[in-house]
């Protein structure tokens, strides 16, 4: 093993939450703004509510995947987070880290939109994959043009009725050539171009309108992404 197969990702983010409301987020919410992790079979090394937590998982040969958030209060019952990810990559470095480091700041995004809008409520989480054919280098743009976001800043309105899944309406939140998040007014969207990191084009779904049916969202969403890269 040699140094040059660890990494640490650090960021520091204001959030529209108390150091309690966040800690929840990241430690029994994460299916309403990442994806679950209940099954994780990490360690918590440091757990200091609501200030100070570190999580840990070891393999063979040394290899590790740590996770640390260290918040602090704001006024206004915001707080301020330090989040250090590191670890060892073992295949593909740059690669590696290059979408580990992207996708933090997207996932740091998206927690800031559910606790600043849907924090507390119950979510249908539903995990989505484009087909094989969309690893290629405009896999991503492909998907854009078909949601007619192509070019849309974040803050711009969203308005489209999509061939089986039906009519959406609210905001582009989120918008760059790796990532995009749509947010209506019971759901986020998540989209990822995961194309430019050697892996289909994916999306996540997190619903908070109560009826959420996570197996109809799936077929829906799937049936949209089979036809934009047919």
């Amino acid at each position: 093993m040699t140094d040059n197969r660890k990494f640490e990702i650090e960021a520091d983010v204001e959030l529209p939450g108390t150091p309690e409301r966040v800690w929840q987020a990241v430690t029994k919410d994460t299916p309403a703004w990442m994806f679950p992790t209940d099954q994780w079979p990490d360690v918590k090394t440091t757990e200091e509510y609501p200030s100070h937590l570190v999580s840990r998982m070891d393999g063979p040969d040394g290899w590790f995947n740590q996770l640390e958030h260290v918040l602090e209060p704001l006024e206004g019952g915001r707080a301020k987070l330090h989040y250090v990810h590191s670890g060892i990559f073992a295949d593909n470095w740059d690669e590696q880290y290059d979408g580990a480091s992207k996708h933090t700041e997207f996932y740091l995004h998206t927690l800031g939109q559910y606790l600043r809008y849907f924090d507390g409520k119950p979510v249908v989480f539903t995990d989505i994959q484009a087909p094989a054919s969309s690893q290629t280098p405009d896999g991503f743009v492909q998907l854009k043009r078909a949601l007619g976001v192509d070019g849309a800043a974040a803050g711009s309105p969203f308005e489209a009725d999509l061939d089986g899944v039906g009519r959406l309406s609210g905001e582009v939140d989120f918008s760059n050539k790796n990532f995009l998040g749509i947010r209506t007014g019971d759901t986020m969207y998540r989209f990822f171009g995961r194309n430019a990191f050697g892996a289909p084009v994916g999306m996540t779904v997190h619903e908070f309108s109560g009826s959420g049916d996570s197996e109809l969202t799936a077929k829906a969403w799937g049936a949209f992404l089979e036809k934009v890269y047919a």
